[in-house]
């Protein structure tokens, strides 16, 4: 079942909802949308779970309103997802700009209902480098990718697209990958890489409290594993659960042993 729900005035999100028993919530990374999981969707609800997948604002078939691409926006908006399905005792689990997003909702809007938190590849605790932190792309790296999404988003995403795999994946996942990407707004696109570049989340991920599993691919070149390391020395309930054959894209590149882990912990 495909349902539409208005999350703010004018603004109503795709959200895909199947199965039964627990939910579980995917947040997708920039520029994919819910699309991306459908390798986990299968096994979650073939294991008795709800699978609940959200295409955020600008992406995949939610509206394209023209601002608001924020991860505080992106978040309320998953708040009013999980009011309008009444979702109760679920877990959350957001990949590369979605993780930031999961914090972000875990930390100022979940309430009691949020079991557990799981971390894809998350662009967090900053996806850029500033004072005091190391990791990360540079601010003007991620200026110059907002400049070339604006004078050729296909190429651009073409481009970016070729650091998202450690393996030499198939063409139809490379294919994949970018048809999801141009499924958002240029707007969007541009404007949730500008949140990327400037949000930081280095205090805030120590105040999550409850349970966190972050799955990360050791050779992720576009968040590097050591956001992995920062996070576990930031959040204080948290188990890291490396992917040695991964790049960015383990949920493609190490889809058995993702899904089994998940599905452990569930």
């Amino acid at each position: 079942m495909a349902h539409q729900i208005e999350t703010a005035p004018g603004v109503h999100l795709h959200v895909e909802d199947e199965g039964s028993g627990k939910p579980v919530i995917f947040i997708h990374g920039w520029p994919l949308n819910e699309a991306m999981f459908h390798r986990q969707k299968q096994a979650v609800i073939e294991n008795g779970y709800r699978y609940i997948g959200i295409d955020l604002r600008g992406f995949g078939r939610s509206d394209q309103p023209e601002e608001n691409y924020i991860y505080d926006t992106f978040a309320s908006d998953i708040l009013a997802v999980v009011k309008e399905l009444e979702l109760e005792q679920y877990t959350l689990v957001g990949f590369s700009m979605g993780g930031p997003v999961a914090i972000r909702y875990a930390v100022k809007y979940a309430g009691e209902q949020l079991e557990q938190l799981f971390l894809l590849g998350p662009a967090a605790p900053s996806f850029t480098k500033r004072m005091g932190y190391s990791l990360g792309m540079e601010k003007e790296d991620v200026d110059d990718l907002m400049e070339a999404i604006d004078e050729d988003r296909e190429k651009a995403l073409q481009d970016f697209g070729g650091n998202f795999f450690y393996q030499d994946v198939s063409e139809e996942a490379k294919q994949e990958l970018f048809d999801l990407s141009m499924q958002a707004s240029k707007q969007a696109t541009i404007s949730a890489a500008e949140a990327l570049r400037d949000e930081d989340l280095r205090d805030e991920a120590g105040h999550i409290r409850v349970p966190v599993t972050i799955f990360h691919g050791r050779h992720d070149a576009i968040c590097e594993y050591g956001f992995a390391e920062e996070l576990e020395q930031r959040i204080p309930t948290v188990t890291v659960v490396p992917f040695e054959e991964s790049g960015h894209g383990l949920h493609v590149e190490e889809p058995d042993k993702l899904n089994d882990e998940l599905l452990q912990r569930l």
